[in-house]
């Protein structure tokens, strides 16, 4: 089963998010995350939804999704090149002298200690997921006492066209 990731742009009402999740539920598709946030245009929000199923199985899903109130435009972003971050918060159980040990390990990552108390600490990481999921694993032995993560976000990429890109 392949991994999709949709884009779902909506009219911002009151229970738009409970239909399109009924939808999946009905339609027997698992969520693995779902971001929600407002757009450049007033009175839109986008979701960014992840699923899993093969490309017949998404195709019907998005024709299903077209048909609800209040959508104006599904993208599957998967069939194109696309960007995708995801936010993690990370508590982990350390010590004071363990601080620099730590920091040497989040660092090539390109994360950030940023809160530090007396038996733990909170790493903020954002990446694609796999960047995430490497992360959490080196941080495994020092013991993850609480982990938090947004959904993905994406956006299609650019197209740029083959005549301007070799020219740049």
């Amino acid at each position: 089963m392949q991994r999709h990731t949709i884009a779902v742009l909506v009219n911002d009402h009151p229970g738009v998010l409970t239909r399109v999740a009924t939808l999946f539920g009905q339609r027997g598709f698992n969520i693995d995350s779902i971001t929600v946030g407002g757009t450049e245009e007033a009175g839109l929000s986008r979701m960014i939804i992840t699923t899993g199923g093969d490309d017949r199985q998404i195709d019907q899903l998005m024709k299903q999704l077209h048909k609800l109130i209040d959508v104006i435009s599904v993208t599957n972003l998967s069939a194109n090149p696309y960007v995708s971050r995801e936010l993690a918060l990370i508590k982990v159980s350390a010590t004071p002298s363990q601080l620099a040990e730590l920091n040497g390990i989040v660092e090539p990552f390109r994360a950030a200690i940023v809160d530090v108390g007396p038996g733990s600490l909170i790493v903020q990481v954002t990446g694609d997921t796999e960047k995430i999921d490497a992360l959490l694993v080196l941080l495994q032995s020092y013991g993850v006492l609480e982990l938090t993560r947004t959904g993905s976000v994406a956006m299609a990429r650019s197209i740029v066209p083959a005549t301007a890109a070799a020219t740049v």
